[in-house]
Order: C-alpha cells, then structure tokens, then sequence
C-alpha cells in the first residue's frame, strides 16, 4: 500500500508533492477528505505515537493553549479526528513504513525508501 495524506492549501506539502515520485500512490486530501479513526489508528500503528502525527506548529495549537498543557496520547488522537490542521503533513505510508512530516530529513529518507 502507497498513500498520502496532504492539505491541498498548504504550500510544503505541494512543493513536496512534486519533488517525490508519486507512481501508485493514493492522494487523500485531508481537508476535504479528513483522516477516518481507522486511517488514523493505522497510521499510530505503524508511527506507535499520535503525538509524533500531531502537528505542534499549527496556529490552533497556540490559539487553544495547547502547548501549556499535559495532553496524553489519547487527546492527540483526538484533537487530531476532531480538526485537519493538527495532523502533521504531509504523512507518507508506504507498505509498514511511515514518514510524517515536512522536515528535509524525512523527505530524503522517504526518497530513499521509494527509490
């Protein structure tokens, strides 16, 4: 299984987009498409932490507070079915190996992976 899980207004996930080989990959746009509690739970399966899909720069992190609070795994999991923007992105599963995120590490890395 090939999938990524993009924002379509968000300029990083499209500049990446095309800088990696897409070929056979499913393309879920999670704004108008948002991630499911399977998909998500899929994805912790693989990552084994809902806090390393959550995504800490979102500007709704600071508006709620969040950063000054204990939040467990499973309110990551939540504020992440509840709102897009707090899914960090874009997030890449290919077979069991997962890439979350925009950092230039783990898109050389996703790179590498699919060759």
């Amino acid at each position: 299984m090939k999938k990524v899980y993009f924002l379509q207004t968000c300029d990083t996930c499209r500049r990446i987009l095309k800088e990696v080989n897409l070929d056979g990959f499913e393309k879920q746009e999670i704004k108008g498409l948002p991630v499911t509690v399977s998909q998500l739970d899929k994805m912790h399966a693989i990552s084994k932490s809902y806090e390393a899909l959550f995504n800490k720069r979102a500007k709704l992190y600071k508006a709620m507070g969040l950063k000054d609070q204990e939040i467990t795994e499973a309110d990551y999991r939540q504020y992440i079915l509840d709102e897009y923007t707090f899914l960090k992105r874009p997030v890449f599963i290919v077979d069991n190996a997962i890439f979350i995120g925009n950092s230039k590490k783990e898109i050389e890395r996703l790179k590498t992976f699919i060759g």
